[in-house]
């Protein structure tokens, strides 16, 4: 299967049928319980994470949000 990921071409090889969860399990994903997934430019929920599979050809970001801002001097 052939994906882009994160803006890298990447095959996932001998792989029909794989799920969100199954691949950021497959491309070991830094801090998945963190991660917001957006595929083919639409945000999934994390509730669907199991139940979505991916598709060859299919566009993959991986985002993280960070909290943060200015501090007072």
């Amino acid at each position: 299967m052939n994906l882009t990921v994160n803006g890298k071409k990447a095959v996932i090889a001998d792989k029909e049928s794989l799920s969100i969860s199954g691949l950021l399990d497959e491309l070991n994903v830094e801090d998945p319980l963190y991660v917001t997934v957006e595929l083919n430019g639409d945000i999934l929920e994390r509730s669907d994470f199991d139940r979505v599979v991916v598709r060859d050809g299919d566009e993959i970001e991986f985002l993280y949000f960070m909290g943060g801002g200015r501090g007072s001097c």
